[in-house]
């Protein structure tokens, strides 16, 4: 008889027993709405689309969109409708409605908009201001960037950061006046990187830097680059390893509107 329990201790063993099977199933769904992924091929591209030629640049944005044939590439552009409003109608029509061409039309950082195709979509984003006007020197200057996530498989995301340095700084005819300008540029993509590696998110970063010397924007040990020379870049910093990055293969695809080629980093992607 010592043995026996009650039934009003055997149902509350039972209820004990529910409310850990309740909260045991909870715990699988949460886990399972971020299960892991197979990879995923993810092509970025990096593209001035230049100034010197501009009826090539209609054939240019077309080479940029089949810069990873048979894939719809991510792509930082930089030097949008800078002198003149053409690029923005040749994006739309090469790149159609599988993208969202984030920034494209924005009244102030349109220069660096980026292209996001399905199925990824934009979750969150952020145009930074840098600094304005400099006299026959530069344009205003942006940071953008957006927060991604595959829209088949929530919890993988990650951030792509889009900016464009002033020319004259580290490259050119190096003036030591321009470095005050270029160094907060720096500083100011450095912050934006590490707020989101903070956070536990991956980032990539595609830039021309205008320094064919530029190493890394964060500075970090763990950061990587696609490229290591030439002024147009690819970086990227791991996050907590919840999305885990592979680098595949590179790539350049000639533009013929000036000296820049845009620059392909094909990786592969995947929830772990």
């Amino acid at each position: 008889m010592a043995n026996r329990i009650s039934r009003r201790q055997a149902l509350m063993l039972g209820g004990g027993a529910l409310a850990g099977a309740a909260t045991f199933g909870s715990v699988v769904g949460a886990r399972s709405a971020s299960a892991a992924t197979d990879w995923f091929r993810l092509p970025i591209i990096t593209a001035n689309i230049g100034r010197k030629h501009l009826p090539a640049r209609g054939p240019a944005i077309q080479a940029v969109r089949s810069g990873d044939p048979g894939n719809r590439p991510f792509v930082g552009w930089q030097e949008i409708s800078e002198g003149d409003t053409g690029e923005p109608a040749m994006i739309a029509q090469n790149f159609g409605d599988a993208y969202d061409n984030a920034f494209l039309n924005d009244a102030s950082s349109y220069r660096v908009p980026i292209s996001v195709p399905t199925p990824w979509k934009v979750i969150n984003s952020k145009p930074t201001f840098v600094h304005g006007v400099i006299p026959d020197v530069s344009p205003p200057r942006w940071v953008n960037e957006v927060v991604v996530e595959h829209g088949a498989h929530p919890g993988l995301k990650f951030v792509l950061i889009n900016t464009h340095y002033l020319h004259g700084a580290y490259n050119g005819q190096q003036s030591p006046a321009l470095r005050d300008d270029y160094d907060l540029h720096k500083k100011i993509h450095r912050e934006r990187v590490m707020a989101h590696n903070e956070k536990g998110h991956l980032v990539i970063w595609t830039a021309d830097t205008n320094n064919p010397g530029y190493d890394k924007a964060t500075g970090q040990d763990a950061e990587r680059k696609v490229f290591a020379d030439g002024i147009d870049r690819i970086n990227w910093l791991p996050g907590d390893g919840t999305v885990q990055l592979d680098l595949v293969n590179t790539n350049v695809v000639p533009m013929n509107v000036d000296d820049h080629n845009a620059r392909v980093a094909i990786f592969r992607i995947r929830l772990a």
